[in-house]
């Protein structure tokens, strides 16, 4: 790690976009992005994601704004005037071995416990002079003292050092779990009663049980966003809802629902729809898919047009649309009976039924990881 990454991110975070960290600093967007890479890779961490043509930060990124900033003030007081500390690079490396100089009072026993050559250490402390704009050591026939400057920035710099320490051990313990994490992605659930949801939690305890000391982290957004996320690596398993997994994946079919249109007040399938506002999901979904085929196949493409269709990728804001603002959906009959036995609906043909799998990419170390979910899954079916 090294000053001028310490002084562009806290910039970023102070100023929540890149263009105005930018300005403040006189330095390129493309340095400042650079910067934020640096930070993320060394501690182990996301700070900011793209959203459009803005960031979006992360909890950590806030929960690390207050030491980020209180370190730039820091690095900030290290440099005399009139260094400009953005355009100036000091490694944290050459600041804890001038501490160590400092404390042992002498360059050569330094050196030695450093395992550094003196000349090499020699040369990096004229370097870390000429880079702060402070004469700091004075080299005596006893030893090596600190000017008033050097002390003022051995001060500094242990506070510095130890703000670091502190953060940097957080992500060397985030890095392991990171490593050792299995990463699962799931579609989204009814509610905490869907079926879905009672899955995930049976799987959750079952994995804690068999694997101790790993990891399993859980998400849940749109088949397409899950299927995206594999090949990404930002899931190593996913919980779909599909009729066939693509040829880039494997896996194992776990569960068959059937649909219903639920929320129906006519008689039949085309009279519920027809006469209702439609609450369902985007294409992104793998529902999304078998609600369309069920529209093709019950109306005819003008009538479609015709249809009162609202897409919504929150399951239960369209099932509180169901339940209170008299729309209808399509949505599995499992979840539904579970949540809500009373609710009015018409069971859709078996041809329809939604197919659920645990699923992973072809590529070295993902079947391992699939493999260990389904155990675990299975497991925790199975009898006691």
């Amino acid at each position: 790690m090294d000053t001028s990454t310490l002084l562009l991110v806290d910039a970023v975070l102070a100023a929540r976009s890149l263009r105005s960290a930018a300005r403040l600093t006189g330095r390129p967007v493309s340095s400042l992005s650079a910067a934020v890479h640096r930070f993320e890779a060394a501690v182990s961490t996301t700070l900011c994601r793209r959203a459009g043509s803005g960031l979006v930060f992360t909890l950590e990124a806030d929960r690390l704004a207050p030491a980020l900033a209180q370190a730039a003030r820091m690095v900030r007081d290290l440099y005399a005037d009139p260094v400009d500390p953005f355009a100036s690079t000091v490694r944290l490396q050459a600041l804890a071995r001038f501490v160590e100089v400092a404390e042992r009072g002498s360059i050569r026993s330094a050196a030695r416990a450093l395992m550094l050559g003196q000349p090499q250490l020699t040369r990096q402390l004229a370097h870390l002079e000429t880079a702060l704009g402070h004469h700091l050591l004075i080299r005596g026939p006893e030893g090596t003292t600190l000017t008033p400057a050097g002390a003022m920035v051995r001060e500094t710099c242990t506070g510095l050092l130890k703000r670091w320490r502190k953060v940097s051990r957080t992500s060397d313990v985030r890095f392991r779990r990171t490593q050792a994490t299995v990463r699962l992605g799931s579609i989204m659930p009814l509610g905490h009663e869907s079926e879905i949801a009672r899955q995930l939690a049976r799987l959750t305890a079952s994995w804690v049980a068999i694997h101790p000391s790993q990891p399993l982290f859980v998400s849940s957004t749109t088949a397409e966003e899950l299927f995206q996320g594999l090949k990404s690596g930002t899931f190593d398993v996913a919980l779909v809802d599909t009729v066939h997994l693509p040829d880039d994946l494997d896996g194992a079919r776990i569960a068959i629902s059937p649909l219903a249109v639920i929320g129906a007040s006519g008689p039949d399938i085309a009279a519920a729809l027809r006469t209702s506002p439609i609450a369902l999901p985007s294409p992104r979904s793998g529902l999304r898919l078998r609600i369309d085929r069920l529209l093709e196949m019950t109306f005819e493409e003008p009538e479609r047009d015709r249809l009162n269709l609202l897409e919504i990728d929150s399951i239960p804001v369209i099932l509180n649309l169901v339940l209170h603002y008299g729309f209808v959906s399509v949505l599995p009959l499992a979840s539904i009976t579970a949540i809500r036995p009373e609710l009015s609906r018409i069971a859709l043909p078996r041809d329809f039924d939604m197919h659920y799998w645990l699923c992973w990419l072809r590529a070295p170390g993902r079947p391992t990881a699939g493999a260990a979910v389904l155990d675990a899954m299975q497991r925790a079916d199975s009898p006691q």
